[in-house]
């Protein structure tokens, strides 16, 4: 049997980015008994009685009545190949502008498998030149360097900040790259209760980043996956609903209000593209067309019943979104109250342990005395029965040894009281910080 050599392969293949998402699940797999805040994945509380056909049936009755077709033909639209760009862009575009205030057209939207698709279809379109690079915010989704690294992209970090990113870093390093010969060209960033630290960008800082972008000519991809967690009026405004200059590019998913395994999302690239004959076309005319030669289309049957569910809330993704919204705002506060109290003074906990309080978003970021690797992370799962996320994962700039990530996603409210108690037992247990050498986690080695 013929063997490949490693290094005759594309040299992404062996990048531990790449890894990432499955390692969890390897993880979980390995412990199944386990209480696990590792997956960032949708609570399936909602889908026990889900209708699959009825919401494929609602979307078939509407594109019949839209497309002015017969039953039988709106139905093969599901059986068939479909358009690149998508079937239910109409949706997706009215839906922007119900609830988010964003002005474009269905032209403007192309639908995706999930939002991973979009991004490496706007990143391969995007930094078409060599020497462009990505920066992103550490730390940051480990799905946008794992495109940027198939794609053969260059990523900077910038360094996180309280209003969300180091402004004054992104410049430092637009300059550093121009006085090497390079461009940073896009800046991925998720404003709202980003994954994995569930750090939220104010209004002024939105303004102020858009400013920048136009000042060093950055395009942005922005990340809206977790707005919709805000708590009810402290939703902020995109930076797509914001955008005056064309600088934003928007991906969205329904994986996290809808369902995950339909795997549909999509992307917002309205800009104009000037050809070499001196016509114009959209970015997303581009896009769809990369798609083509990727996934061909984004399955209409998923589309359908993603386009159902919208319209069975009225067209609205707000309406779409509330009872989970409602689901994920209970959680992480039962989430952040169970740690006040499982580690509060009282309990003696380990010196040395923090964490985040965000106020929407999936995840709590905490810091520990000790590294949180992946030696640990077993410790914990085959002693104590929890599992987390090491954070050293998201960041590429060698931070985050010391942190772990904590989702509140996943689990029921009884899961979640009895995964912190078993936490707070491990952290008492394994984490307290001892000499310098000669202990490892707070045991003898």
């Amino acid at each position: 049997m013929l063997e490949l050599e490693r290094d005759t392969l594309h040299a992404s293949l062996g990048d531990p980015v790449l890894g990432s998402i499955s390692f969890l699940n390897e993880i979980m797999a390995q412990f199944p008994d386990a209480i696990s805040f590792a997956p960032g994945a949708p609570n399936l509380t909602f889908l026990d009685e889900f209708d699959v056909a009825h919401h494929v049936d609602k979307w078939l009755v509407h594109a019949a009545a839209q497309r002015s077709l017969s039953a039988e033909q709106a139905r093969r639209l599901l059986y068939e190949y479909g358009p690149s760009r998508g079937l239910i862009n109409d949706l997706v575009a009215e839906a922007l502008h119900r609830d988010h205030s964003i002005e474009v057209g269905p032209e403007a939207v192309v639908i995706t498998v999930g939002a991973q698709e979009a991004m490496i279809l706007s990143l391969h379109a995007l930094c078409g030149r060599e020497g462009d690079l990505l920066a992103v915010v550490d730390p940051c989704f480990v799905g946008i360097r794992g495109a940027a690294r198939l794609l053969d992209i260059g990523v900077v970090a910038v360094d996180e900040a309280g209003d969300g990113i180091d402004f004054e870093g992104l410049q430092a390093q637009c300059r550093a790259a121009r006085s090497r010969g390079e461009r940073i060209r896009v800046l991925y960033v998720a404003p709202d209760y980003s994954n994995p630290s569930g750090s939220l960008m104010s209004l002024a800082a939105r303004r102020r980043l858009l400013d920048l972008a136009e000042r060093e000519n950055l395009l942005l991809l922005e990340d809206g996956a977790y707005g919709f967690t805000a708590a009810p009026g402290m939703g902020l405004p995109p930076l797509k609903a914001l955008d005056r200059d064309g600088r934003v590019v928007h991906l969205g998913t329904f994986a996290k209000v809808c369902l995950p395994g339909a795997r549909v999302g999509y992307v917002v690239a309205d800009q104009l593209i000037r050809t070499g004959d001196g016509s114009r076309r959209l970015l997303a005319d581009e896009l769809a067309v990369s798609k083509s030669v990727v996934t061909v289309n984004t399955s209409p049957i998923c589309q359908a019943l993603i386009g159902g569910m919208l319209l069975e809330h009225g067209g609205s993704l707000t309406a779409l979104a509330h009872r989970k919204s409602e689901l994920y705002q209970a959680n992480l506060s039962l989430l952040l109250d169970a740690l006040d109290r499982h580690l509060s003074p009282e309990t003696e906990p380990p010196p040395g342990v923090t964490w985040s309080r965000p106020a929407g978003g999936f995840f709590v970021r905490m810091r520990l005395p000790v590294p949180a690797d992946a030696a640990l992370l077993a410790t914990s799962a085959s002693e104590y029965g929890v599992l987390w996320t090491p954070m050293s994962q998201f960041y590429g700039s060698g931070k985050g040894d010391n942190e772990l990530r904590l989702s509140c996603s996943y689990l029921d409210a009884d899961r979640i009281e009895e995964g912190v108690a078993r936490l707070a037992g491990f952290l008492r247990h394994e984490v307290a910080p001892g000499p310098a050498s000669g202990t490892r986690h707070g045991r003898p080695c």
